[in-house]
């Protein structure tokens, strides 16, 4: 039987192991030369493949530099978020093949996020449609934890471990004085709040900071928000608040609208930034305290020296698993993880296989049983559910300055 390539990209938002994904990925298409000819990665995605920029990884990163993907932030392979045409009878569908032929190309993957795994179901549809043997796996990723019939993504681990810690270390620099003061976290999240959860695991007993947490899943109103700040001044003179930076009012408008001219993306989502800067001067007008807000923005996806051991580990796992899925003749799925619960009720995941077809463009929001207080806080059930995940620390590698060892493109 004639050999095939293997062809992977990445797309959307990077994370801290996205390119563990592409690790497994990789180093399990290598680990089948019997089967599979070359492993060719797309540059900037299906954009970079319509433009023909492709790299070969067996030169690319030839022996042990592969394993230094495990721990290299950001997206090897570069990113894009390139929309697919909806129509499958658009012309770019047959060009794609024609140039999957041209190459080979017998197993494609993609790792992402929601707009990704619509990219997975549009070229699956098209080749069952078309009666092509090319077999199309979706590689889940995203910070953001909101892909639907997975219990988690890889992405979230390391990034809920970054928030955790650095809003801990926030908590501590807040309480040196014995004034007034509050102190507003800015944290990712459009409509699906997991990361500002994930704030919740900074505190070291009941009742420390932060003492409000708020999420996009409910309505969000200034008022009584003061009301509460103030409150919160009889369990600690510093407040910490953490609050997601989609959060809205009763009507559905962006809070951060109210402070800022809002542009789009290329997907048509609005750009969100300033909440937080627009809730620290609401505080410092009202109350006449120290306010200050700080925003993560992109330092809670791409931090390697917060990488959960248990993240990159599972990240790699789905990697694997999605190539020996698809060497038995899967296709238009995405790779899911389905969470055992061990006898001694220890946390233990398996990797499954979902129809894209049922992910993509949909949105895998905070259970509004975690949420509690009023909309201003998460329940034990989140705590229980968010903690295996983080947990673990990687050694990443360090040159003779003493700075990680990543690994670049040329």
């Amino acid at each position: 039987m004639e050999k095939k390539n293997l062809i992977v990209g990445q797309s959307g938002g990077p994370t801290a192991v996205i390119n563990s994904s592409l690790y497994g990925v990789v180093s399990e298409g290598l680990n089948h030369p019997e089967e599979i000819g070359h492993v060719y990665g797309m540059v900037n995605g299906i954009e970079g493949f319509l433009n023909d920029t492709i790299l070969d990884f067996q030169e690319a990163l030839p022996g042990e530099k592969l394993e230094y993907l495990k721990n290299t932030p950001g997206a090897y392979l570069g990113s894009c978020r390139y929309k697919l045409p909806e129509s499958l009878e658009d012309p770019v569908y047959p060009k794609l093949f024609k140039k999957f032929e041209e190459m080979n190309i017998g197993w494609f993957f993609y790792i992402g996020g929601n707009d990704s795994m619509d990219t997975v179901s549009k070229l699956s549809r098209y080749a069952a449609q078309t009666g092509s043997e090319i077999r199309v796996i979706g590689e889940p990723k995203t910070i953001d934890n909101d892909l639907v019939h997975t219990d988690h993504t890889p992405g979230f681990g390391s990034a809920a471990k970054y928030v955790a810690s650095t809003v801990r270390e926030i908590i501590l620099d807040a309480n040196v004085y014995e004034k007034k003061s509050v102190t507003i976290i800015e944290i990712m999240g459009r409509h699906a709040g997991w990361l500002t959860a994930a704030s919740a695991l900074a505190r070291k007993y009941p009742g420390d900071n932060p003492l409000l947490i708020y999420l996009p899943e409910t309505a969000f109103d200034v008022e009584d928000f003061l009301a509460r700040v103030e409150k919160a001044f009889e369990k600690n003179c510093n407040v910490v608040v953490c609050v997601s930076e989609g959060i809205h009012d009763e009507k559905g408008t962006f809070i951060c609208e109210y402070d800022n001219s809002v542009g789009t993306d290329s997907f048509g989502h609005k750009m969100l930034a300033g909440c937080g800067k627009y809730l620290e001067n609401l505080v410092r007008q009202r109350f006449g305290v120290k306010a200050r807000s700080v925003e993560f923005n992109v330092s809670q996806r791409c931090s390697a020296s917060m990488l959960s051991a248990t993240d990159q580990q599972e990240a790699v796992t789905a990697g694997v698993f999605g190539v020996q899925a698809a060497l038995k003749g899967e296709t238009g799925k995405m790779v899911s993880f389905v969470r055992k619960e061990t006898a001694d009720g220890s946390y233990h995941m398996e990797c499954g296989l979902e129809d894209v077809n049922d992910i993509c463009n949909a949105e895998k929001t905070v259970p509004m049983e975690w949420i509690c207080s009023g909309g201003t806080d998460v329940t034990k059930d989140f705590i229980r559910y968010a903690r295996p995940l983080i947990r673990g620390h990687v050694n990443v590698p360090l040159g003779e300055d003493g700075l990680p060892v990543f690994v670049y493109r040329k």
